[in-house]
């Protein structure tokens, strides 16, 4: 009995520390980048709703599934990049020259859209701080590489992420 008792604390001890991982571990690399680019805003270890849509034949006449699964990450915003990661891997990393990707405000969660169509992500999470809106605006001056919200050209950039099959 003791034998089986052990093996559930151990399970459980385990399971606890999966659940409590660090994503917040950058290269030294990286982290030097982000202090000369300028750290906005940093979360580390969120949970973000990552859902993609792919392609299926026998759904509904080649129509499209959803998948939706919740992953832990970390999130760097700078003057200059958005980076999603999960210690040095990268889920998402937006620069001024990415394409394609979009970012909007939906009550307190944050939406970053990467892809179009049969190829879209979209990861969303809520900001530990409660600054939904303060998020989205500081993502989206990346993606706009910094242009103002009265930028003539109309043109929304968006795009996949490190993450898509497309």
């Amino acid at each position: 009995m003791k034998a089986a008792s052990s093996w559930v604390s151990i399970a459980l001890t385990l399971a606890l520390a999966g659940c409590a991982q660090d994503t917040s571990r950058l290269t030294p690399a990286q982290e030097a980048r982000f202090q000369e680019e300028g750290v906005v805003r940093r979360a580390d270890n969120v949970v973000f709703h990552y859902t993609h849509d792919y392609a299926s034949r026998s759904y509904d006449r080649g129509g499209t599934r959803e998948n939706r699964e919740d992953r832990r990450a970390s999130i760097v915003v700078t003057h200059r990049s958005v980076l999603i990661h999960k210690n040095e891997k990268v889920g998402i990393e937006i620069t001024p020259r990415s394409r394609r990707y979009d970012v909007n405000r939906r009550e307190g969660r944050v939406l970053i859209h990467a892809g179009t169509g049969r190829t879209g992500e979209v990861w969303s999470f809520e900001p530990p701080d409660g600054d939904a809106e303060g998020w989205t605006q500081a993502i989206r001056a990346v993606i706009k590489g910094g242009k103002s919200d009265s930028d003539s050209t109309g043109t929304s950039r968006r795009g996949r992420s490190r993450t898509s099959r497309g």
